[in-house]
């Protein structure tokens, strides 16, 4: 994204996201210094831009340092085949390390079902969670997010799921790095059925 245009879209982001109030850079950054909270910012916030090609996942830390934010969780699908390429880690690495940006977490989507019905289609999530959970571990994230799909019953499906966060939740253990779910459609979107599942779970490395 060329200078011009990436300032040009932050002003209308930083509009839009603000409703009718007017937010400069100078006043983000103030508004951010005097929380006692630290703000990340979501990259799905940005996906119509991405998707028009305005701007890139390596774009994506610049951009939110600009609006004052200095926390970015990734979206996987906007550098689906790059899970395991370590020179583009690196170079994300790096520009985050020159804005002075944190990489939070790795929102994982179309990896598989979690709580899918098959034990051998679960561990087949797993090894497909694998490379983001490295991912999220080389770029120094504290998480990657996983959606909690199932099939069955109410009581089936917590269990299922359970079942596949135990498993990523084990693995995330080796790397240090936790496994959340969203509340992201279907039960996940339950606030009791979410419960029981974590409940189920019962593992460390897992939180919603």
């Amino acid at each position: 994204m060329k200078n011009t245009s990436r300032r040009n879209f932050i002003r209308t982001a930083v509009a839009a996201a603000a409703g009718s109030m007017i937010v400069t850079p100078a006043l983000a950054g103030m508004a951010a210094k005097k929380s006692p909270f630290k703000i990340s910012l979501a990259e799905w916030s940005l996906h119509k831009t991405l998707f028009a090609n305005e701007m890139t996942n390596l774009d994506f830390p610049r951009v939110a340092k600009e609006m004052g934010i200095t926390g970015v969780e990734y979206v996987n699908q906007f550098f689906k085949d790059k899970a395991k390429d370590q020179s583009y880690l690196a170079e994300l690495k790096k520009i985050c390390k020159n804005e002075g940006v944190e990489s939070v977490l790795i929102m994982c989507d179309g990896e598989g079902m979690v709580g899918h019905p098959e034990k051998a289609e679960r561990e087949k999530t797993l090894e497909n969670h694998k490379k983001w959970i490295d991912a999220a571990k080389f770029l120094g994230c504290h998480s990657i997010r996983v959606n909690a799909g199932s099939q069955g019953s109410f009581e089936e499906q917590q269990k299922l799921a359970a079942d596949g966060l135990r498993m990523l939740g084990d693995y995330g253990d080796k790397q240090k790095i936790n496994i959340l779910v969203e509340n992201h459609g279907g039960w996940s979107s339950h606030g009791e059925w979410l419960a029981g599942v974590m409940e189920l779970a019962d593992h460390k490395r897992g939180g919603t």
